[in-house]
């Protein structure tokens, strides 16, 4: 018994860029808000270790921003041949960026 034709298997739908919009958006959040947030915290006087989370949600928000467009074509290349994909990397990067962002709301409310 052989697996399913490549056609079979394969959706001509929109769904890989619906994707790839959902991590830019995700991205854009942690980049932008972490920038915003530090500065916030900054200008608040608050110390500057506090707006470490904020910088630290802002920089991996940067990589994500930055890795899309291969992921991107790593996923189309893995879909078209066959082969599983793997968003470990972007996944870690995504949940600790939300990590710190949420460490630096901490530290803020502690020391506001």
């Amino acid at each position: 018994m052989s697996g399913p034709a490549h056609d079979d298997i394969w959706d001509p739908g929109l769904q890989s860029e619906r994707t790839r919009l959902a991590w830019v958006r995700t991205a854009v959040v942690l980049s932008t808000g972490g920038i915003a947030a530090a500065g916030l915290t900054l200008r608040h006087g608050l110390p500057a270790v506090t707006a470490a989370g904020f910088a630290l949600a802002a920089l991996c928000g940067g990589v994500l921003l930055l890795r899309t467009g291969l992921r991107f074509r790593r996923v189309q290349e893995a879909l078209h041949g066959g082969r599983p994909t793997d968003n470990r990397v972007d996944a870690l990067l995504a949940w600790l960026g939300t990590l710190c962002a949420v460490a630096g709301a901490f530290a803020f409310v502690l020391t506001a």
